[in-house]
């Protein structure tokens, strides 16, 4: 796996002395904005204004080039036309500057031309040792130091309070938005950074770099396109080690949407079901709106992650009660059922109430608030809870009772500090931020407070399965290219550990029969062509064929496909026995153009492209995480066996996934798809009843 390039980034983000090339004395222009933002957040290091027409500004000495700044410059911000831009660099270079924030557009997202200016610029940057972010970059903002190399306006106003998120965009214009948002709940940001074209320093380069800041306790991601899959899932890796949860939102899902991206950032969108995938399968969690990406940041931010998934659910409302346990199966959360002598007593105190789990104090509790501490407090100490829901309404801004609310639900949580509460509330912003500062997650909408504890709940459950084994590839089977036909792609499936039934090709319909009765019973018979890929569409499928009646029928078949395929080769029929009773799954390798090498399993034959229920992961993985696969799909239950049907050996087709991806890892870059349609999973054991290879097309 690729692993991202983190070297040289704090030049970018954590530097001590910057030049900003294209300095305006406006601070409300490009190049005036930094220096604004450099005097409000009260940076300590050196900056040096580069403007030859002027000798002051903003306050500060201004320098007519960047040869006339000091010795000792770490980082230069380029705010100049693309014509400056490169002499800009290789002068920055000159001074010993290892850093580069390039705001300067017009390259790779405009077309050709802008992409060999976008190689030069790079080119320049490399040949010294020199980390760029940009071109066509927002630019970068460090809270701890006040480094704001940035014309974003998210920097304007109050500052808001320090906060250890690091918020990444490929869109400078959203990750502002992003920062905003957070700000209105009261969370800073500890590290905000745009990538821009991503000319050098990538989304994932900066995931890498964020995992290893001390600073940083939860990343927070918008990607449009991801120019290499092998790192991006590597930075990852490396977030997961360091125990940082990666929450992104992925734009791209739709074609139109992923033909947006590849506009705007010049990256490649890829696969969206293989993205989902392949970040879940790392550690990371995407988040469909933003409104959840700010829930779920905010809550990680301010709690972390969940041990568990066992939800406590503390109510005024019955109804609100049902709601929430509904939202909490969806969100994949548990509600234990409280013991029963911890609701007789509470039962005896509120006769009312109901106190199973969820927990409804009801109205009562308007007389003595007293009954909602001891019902949390109960739920804390006998509920087997890894954290509270609680629906209160608009109680905790009662001017008659909200006060005293607080503090009655501060000490039912005093020694139970480490599990996470989180109310659905409506409340002016003070009220809020009061509650907020004790670490308890809010939101007005019931639903999204579950939604987001069962999120708080996965990302603890993805970090806390750690990383992926290596597996060794020794042995695996090489694709040579001649694995055209069905017979020859089996016979080298077979090499690396997966099943088939004794077949044979035979030339003639005489050989057919002769073949058909060798193996006394009934036969299939199919179409023996590399250029045939759809074999039954064809007409060149036959089953449950008696051995005498087997020449006849591959006759027949053999004109129906010429007449069908009449450029086709056919190298005769594939004959062989019947597989008998079992169930149909697809088990397929493809060669994503951003991933590489990645594994698919779903239902077989017609199922999959009816039902669509398949699942992937990039490969190679092991047998434990294709059962895992496996037990993911919708159908799994007929696996199971449904209606009679015997139960059929799940961990022989885990077996023949696992040997799949690692053909697929040790061919990188040879295939294009490798496809097992069916997998027939029988009592004991699974047999390929079909096989094809594409081979690479790069």
């Amino acid at each position: 796996m690729t692993a991202p390039r983190v070297d040289g980034i704090d030049a970018v983000l954590s530097p001590h002395s910057i030049a900003i090339v294209g300095a305006s004395v406006d601070p409300a222009r490009i190049g005036g904005r930094p220096i604004r933002y450099y005097k409000q957040t009260g940076f300590a290091g050196a900056l040096y204004p580069i403007n030859p027409n002027r000798s002051e500004i903003q306050g500060l000495k201004a320098y007519a080039s960047l040869a006339d700044v000091p010795d000792g410059l770490d980082c230069v911000v380029v705010a100049v036309p693309p014509e400056l831009a490169l002499p800009t660099i290789e002068q920055a270079a000159a001074k010993g500057a290892r850093g580069a924030v390039v705001f300067t557009a017009n390259y790779a997202e405009a077309g050709p031309e802008g992409v060999l200016r976008q190689q030069e610029l790079v080119a320049a940057a490399r040949a010294k040792g020199m980390r760029l972010l940009g071109p066509n970059c927002l630019g970068v903002y460090n809270a701890s130091s006040g480094h704001a190399a940035t014309f974003g306006s998210f920097l304007e106003g109050e500052r808001a309070p320090d906060a250890p998120i690091g918020i990444i965009g490929q869109s400078g214009a959203y990750a502002s938005y992003i920062y905003v948002l957070l700000k209105k709940r009261g969370l800073g940001a500890a590290r905000w950074l745009a990538t821009g074209n991503e000319a050098d320093i990538t989304v994932a380069d900066a995931i890498g770099h964020m995992a290893g800041d001390d600073g940083v306790k939860v990343i927070a991601a918008y990607v449009e396109g991801v120019k290499d899959g092998p790192a991006f899932l590597g930075a990852l890796g490396m977030a997961r080690a360091a125990g940082k949860p990666v929450v992104l939102i992925k734009v791209g899902r739709s074609e139109s949407g992923a033909a947006a991206a590849m506009s705007h950032t010049a990256s490649l969108a890829g696969d969206d079901q293989v993205f989902d995938a392949v970040v879940r399968q790392m550690g990371g969690y995407r988040a469909r709106t933003t409104e959840e990406l700010i829930d779920v940041v905010e809550a990680l931010a301010r709690r972390g992650p969940l041990a568990g998934n066992r939800l406590g659910v503390l109510t005024i409302s019955g109804g609100a009660g049902v709601l929430m346990a509904d939202d909490a199966e969806n969100a994949g959360l548990v509600l234990p059922v409280m013991p029963a002598a911890t609701q007789a007593r509470l039962k005896a105190e509120n006769p009312l109430g109901s106190f199973v789990n969820p927990v409804d104090f009801t109205a009562q509790a308007m007389n003595d608030l007293g009954l909602v501490g001891r019902a949390l407090r109960a739920i804390l100490e006998d509920g087997d809870v890894d954290a509270v829901a609680g629906f209160f309404m608009t109680w905790i801004a009662s001017p008659v009772m909200g006060e005293k609310l607080q503090g009655v639900i501060a000490e039912a949580m005093q020694g139970y500090e480490d599990r996470t509460i989180a109310l659905a509330v409506s409340a002016p912003d003070e009220v809020l931020s009061a509650y907020r500062a004790k670490g308890i997650i809010l939101n007005e909408d019931p639903s999204r407070v579950v939604a987001t504890l069962g999120a708080l709940a996965a990302i603890g459950k993805a970090l806390k399965a750690g990383g992926r084994s290596a597996i060794d590839l020794t042995g695996t089977p090489r694709l040579t290219g001649a694995e055209t036909t069905e017979a020859a792609a089996k016979a080298f499936l077979v090499k690396a550990g997966l099943e088939a039934l004794p077949e044979q090709v035979a030339r003639t319909p005489e050989d057919v029969t002769a073949t058909a009765l060798a193996f006394g019973g009934p036969v299939a018979l199919k179409i023996a062509s590399a250029d045939i890929a759809h074999k039954s569409d064809a007409g060149g499928v036959a089953l449950n064929v008696a051995p005498d009646d087997a020449g006849a029928r591959a006759r027949v078949m053999i004109q129906a496909v010429s007449a069908a395929h009449p450029q086709a080769r056919i190298d005769g029929v594939l004959v062989g026995p019947m597989a008998g009773e079992g169930v149909e799954l697809i088990v397929a390798a493809r060669t994503d153009p951003v991933f590489g090498p990645v594994v698919m399993v779903g239902l077989g034959g017609l199922f999959v492209e009816v039902m669509q229920d398949v699942v992937f992961r990039a490969a190679p993985i092991g047998e434990a995480e294709a059962l895992a696969m496996i037990d993911s799909l919708k159908g799994r239950a007929l696996l199971d066996g449904l209606r009679g049907r015997p139960k059929v050996d799940v961990a022989a087709a885990a077996a023949a996934l696992a040997a799949l991806s690692r053909v697929a890892a040790a061919n990188a870059g040879r295939f294009d798809t490798i496809e097992i349609n069916p997998l027939l999973v029988r009592a004991k054991g699974a047999v390929m009843l079909d096989a094809l290879v594409t081979p690479g097309s790069g």
